[in-house]
């Protein structure tokens, strides 16, 4: 009960095929590469830019925005 023979996972696969249809599958996996594709170049993206911003000033300032209060009415 532990691990699957070769044998099951094609019954499987013909069984999601038969469900779904190659067309179908073919556009989930079009779908599923492209967003990786896209995850990849946001990363090299986001190295670029970190490697610019330690050449400009060196740290990363993190900020808590709050709301403007006036203190005299307080």
């Amino acid at each position: 009960m532990g691990s699957f023979s070769i044998w099951h996972w094609l019954i499987v696969l013909v069984i999601v095929v038969l469900v779904f249809g190659t067309k179908k599958l073919r556009n989930i996996g079009q779908d599923l590469g492209g967003a990786v594709k896209g995850f990849k170049e946001g990363m090299k993206d986001s190295e670029k830019s970190d490697d610019v911003q330690q050449k400009i000033g060196g740290e990363t300032i993190d900020v808590q925005a709050r709301e403007k209060t006036d203190r005299l009415h307080s």
